[in-house]
């Protein structure tokens, strides 16, 4: 089985350049990077401080899992007393993925993540936002394979952004479809 950095290479560029009238196959949109963060701030908000590095912890450990990179923790940027959130509180963690480790990871979410998710039908068109980006929230990070639900403490969910240069929606869409996301059709 070829891998998805090939296949990019052998097919898409050249569906791409024919749909869309493309001249040259560097002009042809290509995945730059993916973004994968977890939002922790309403857990933490009221524990103590040494639940809150508990917490943390674990969140960062199972992301470094799931991407094989460690994230970074974001850190509040104001107060905001209805959410009982202070300035510099960590409520959340982020990686970015670039190259070699993103393409391993889109072919994990294609093929191994999203199929294992409940009651999976597919993304939804609206998943491709109008820079051609998609966005994929899951309830649960239990839907990757490295993470062993029998030794797990705690659920939480996860935002995974796949960025394109495309430009627009409809070649932002050609372009997951021929990737081989599984998005819906349209009727």
């Amino acid at each position: 089985m070829e891998n998805l950095q090939e296949k990019y290479k052998k097919e898409v560029v050249k569906k791409m350049m024919e749909k869309f009238g493309y001249k040259n196959p560097m002009a042809v949109p290509r995945i730059t990077k993916v973004t994968v963060n977890s939002s922790f701030g309403k857990e933490v908000a009221t524990k103590t401080s040494g639940e809150r590095d508990k917490f943390a912890k674990l969140i960062s450990q199972d992301i470094a899992l799931i991407v094989g990179q460690a994230p970074a923790l974001v850190k509040s940027k104001k107060s905001i007393a209805g959410f009982k959130l202070r300035e510099g509180l960590e409520i959340a963690a982020m990686v970015t993925l670039r190259k070699q480790r993103m393409w391993d990871f889109i072919e994990r979410l294609i093929y191994l993540s999203l199929p294992k998710s409940r009651d999976f039908q597919g993304l939804k068109p609206s998943s491709v936002d109008k820079g051609g980006n998609l966005n994929i929230g899951f309830k649960e990070h239990i839907n990757f394979p490295e993470i062993s639900t029998d030794k797990e403490k705690g659920i939480f969910g996860l935002q995974v952004t796949v960025s394109t240069d495309a430009k627009d929606h409809e070649k932002g869409m050609e372009l997951f479809k021929l990737m081989g996301f599984p998005i819906k059709e349209t009727k």
